[in-house]
């Protein structure tokens, strides 16, 4: 009976699945946040993400620029987490990716299907950084925002950059450069970072395919140095959006299953 009953109740916890990200589609125009790694801190990586209201409201434009990558422990995979980073520079501080949907780390993101993936994971939806020690990239992303009361809103959190076994080498957090306006119609980065920061191109691979070794010059991957991402890397793999399942949810039932019996 005590089995059956714990059963029952991972049954009805399994049945609570992830919701697909919405597209957001009422960014106030003009809105531009900025986080820039301090290349002083941490291992000496240096450069800024700058995020800004995509055109017609919808979605956002984001500009990743970063140098001084380490030449091993690629490839690079990088998140907006849902924590700011404290005074003392802790990138672990910061928590796990922004997943105001509950979607989870596993599967992997599929970067065909970006409204799946949790909406922080930059790298999963757009890819990785899988060749030499600079990086640059511009593309749109649909599915942050920044609306302050949007689930999405990214304003007041961090970026963190990972090396490819999740150890923290970089984080920074997002500082407002404009609010922007929701009565204008038309969006754009006014100075971007051109060629002031170092060049490069966005890969074209994803979490769903990437290897923990390297390829291109970045070598083999290091060991450790920082505690991993909060997020669960155990979750069992969901079939398609509505097969994700909210597994903390499921050990709490059983959980409270066990103390009831």
């Amino acid at each position: 009976m005590r089995t059956q009953s714990i059963f029952t109740l991972l049954a009805v916890a399994s049945a609570v699945a992830a919701e697909d990200a919405p597209v957001v589609e009422q960014n106030p125009i003009g809105a531009q946040y900025e986080a820039l790694l301090d290349p002083t801190k941490h291992w000496g990586v240096s450069g800024a993400v700058k995020i800004a209201s995509g055109a017609a409201a919808k979605g956002v434009t984001v500009e990743v620029a970063l140098a001084n990558l380490p030449s091993e422990g690629g490839p690079f995979i990088y998140h907006i987490h849902e924590k700011p980073v404290p005074a003392d520079g802790n990138c672990t501080a910061t928590g796990a990716h922004l997943d105001p949907y509950k979607r989870g780390e596993v599967p992997l993101c599929d970067a065909d299907n970006k409204e799946t993936c949790q909406t922080g994971d930059l790298s999963g939806k757009h890819g990785n950084i899988t060749t030499g020690t600079s990086f640059s990239a511009i593309y749109n992303d649909e599915f942050l925002a920044t609306l302050t009361d949007d689930k999405s809103y990214f304003g007041d959190k961090s970026i963190v950059v990972h090396l490819s076994n999740k150890t923290r080498i970089a984080c920074a957090n997002f500082k407002q450069l404009s609010p922007g306006n929701a009565s204008t119609t038309a969006s754009s980065f006014g100075t971007s970072y051109g060629t002031a920061l170092p060049s490069g191109s966005a890969s074209q691979g994803h979490n769903a395919t990437a290897s923990a070794t390297p390829t291109g010059s970045t070598g083999a991957p290091i060991q450790p140095t920082a505690s991993p991402t909060a997020n669960p890397t155990n979750t069992p793999p969901g079939v398609g959006a509505a097969g994700k399942v909210a597994v903390s949810g499921a050990a709490l039932f059983a959980f409270a299953a066990a103390m009831m019996l």
